[in-house]
């Protein structure tokens, strides 16, 4: 995040200079909007992509809307906002606002993954939703930095981990 001046900015948005440091006065203060608008396009992906996915009735569909979405973080706009987000979540671990920013917000993407977690008995369905998410998150950004795409086999163990009886794990 070294690059993120007011100047930079101003060039890349195509702004007079002095725009973005009229509205955000501080490098900290302009990170900060950055990081809340990211979050924002995130948020608003997910939602989307819950209106568009009716209630998962099987680990298969579960599997699939998971290997749509790491697909869409990986091309085009989405990797762009990928490497953003990865970029302003190693800034934040000295900045305790940004933390506070990034923190996973309730959405209803992840409300579907819960619901199916439930509805399959699981136990801990909220720790579950949470481990299962932050393992997609994790092949996302190993693919951000390594190339390639996450694969439905790699997304489908995930699913079945997280569908697994409690104690069931390795031996």
């Amino acid at each position: 995040m070294r690059g993120l001046t007011h100047r930079a900015v101003d060039a890349a948005a195509r702004l007079p200079t002095g725009t973005t440091s009229a509205y955000y006065r501080t490098r900290s203060a302009l990170l900060s909007a950055l990081v809340r608008r990211l979050v924002e396009l995130d948020q608003a992906e997910l939602i989307a992509a819950a209106e568009r996915t009716p209630e998962l009735r099987s680990a298969a569909e579960l599997a699939d809307g998971i290997a749509a979405l790491a697909a869409a973080r990986l091309t085009g706009e989405g990797r762009r906002r990928s490497l953003a987000r990865y970029a302003c979540a190693v800034e934040s671990v000295r900045d305790p606002e940004l933390r506070e920013i990034l923190v996973p917000r309730e959405n209803p993407a992840r409300d579907a993954v819960r619901r199916f977690l439930t509805a399959e008995g699981v136990e801990d369905p909220e720790g579950r939703t949470l481990t299962l998410l932050v393992c997609v998150d994790g092949l996302v950004l190993d693919r951000v930095v390594r190339g390639g795409t996450v694969t439905a086999e790699e997304v489908e163990g995930l699913v079945t981990a997280a569908l697994r009886p409690a104690g069931t794990g390795l031996r």
